[in-house]
């Protein structure tokens, strides 16, 4: 098995630079890519505001934030991660993307370097395809947010090689994570079940069922969920939970996976939840509004 020392992270977003968190946290050095360097910069300035609130709730001491802020670097240029013993994709939830990102990755790969992506729902299999090591490709779908969240999803393509797998495995675990095996299947196990009911929730507001403050109500006191679907739609991102529908829907031929209409138009106006300012609530008050 690779011995991981060092990972390349590419996408400096929301799930990007919680997977750097968690991995400087980890004792591994850490390249961050994006697109800019700008966004490299907003990046490593959340995890630095987020280990603050890490250190201010005891979870990790000044000394373990101040270390695992020196491992991490940026890369301007994606070729750098190329350097690295595992590479980790958490770009947008988008199959091309991907897959252009791997491209252009390939002819700066180490010999031995490990290829993993963060996605949430699209075939591991098929975007390893574009590599040139599938045996060497797996799927780290980390939680949102990456801090806090427990589990790891591991996905095998059908040519991910065994040691690959236990490398992967081993190292999900050295970040304090637990891990699940889900087969290859559109969406895996977690958005399999949950995207859906985010959806059926979004139904249910299309249809005059219940409002927005009312569905969300009734499933944190009725179904004692932390969060209501509609809240938890606007963390994820409207256009992730988008995303992820149609690949259920493409990927399985099922009518019952049919993105709901109305979150089709949300998207199409940009309210994508809390990273836009509105989705489902508006956040750009005080405090977020419903805004059906």
């Amino acid at each position: 098995m690779v011995q991981i020392k060092s990972v390349g992270v590419i996408g400096a977003g929301q799930m990007g630079s919680g997977i750097a968190h968690v991995c400087a946290l980890g004792g591994y050095d850490v390249l961050l890519h994006d697109v800019s360097g700008d966004r490299i910069k907003a990046g490593i300035t959340a995890i630095e505001k987020n280990m603050t609130r890490q250190v201010a709730r005891n979870i990790i001491t000044p000394a373990e934030m101040e270390a695992a802020l020196t491992r991490i670097k940026p890369a301007d240029e994606l070729q750098q991660i190329g350097a690295t013993d595992l590479a980790i994709e958490a770009a947008t939830e988008d199959e091309e993307t991907k897959k252009t990102i791997f491209k252009a990755l390939g002819p700066h790969l180490a010999k031995d370097t490990i290829l993993a992506s963060n996605t949430s729902s699209i075939s591991i299999t098929r975007l390893a395809s574009v590599t040139d090591r599938p045996e060497r490709f797996i799927g780290l779908h980390f939680m949102n947010p990456v801090p806090l969240m427990k589990l790891v999803e591991i996905i095998r393509g059908i040519a991910t090689g065994p040691d690959t797998y236990e490398t992967a495995v081993n190292f999900a675990k050295s970040l304090g994570k637990t891990t699940s095996n889900a087969e290859d299947f559109p969406a895996f196990i977690v958005n399999r079940i949950l995207v859906p009911m985010i959806n059926e929730a979004i139904y249910t507001l299309y249809e005059g069922v219940g409002t927005v403050d009312a569905i969300d109500t009734a499933m944190k006191l009725g179904a004692n969920h932390p969060m209501g679907p509609l809240e938890l739609g606007d963390f994820i991102g409207l256009d992730t939970v988008l995303s992820i529908m149609n690949v259920l829907y493409e990927g399985l031929a099922d009518s019952k996976y049919r993105p709901c209409p109305l979150l089709v138009k949300y998207v199409e106006a940009g309210w994508l939840g809390r990273k836009s300012g509105r989705g489902f609530y508006d956040y750009r008050g005080e405090h977020p509004v419903p805004t059906r």
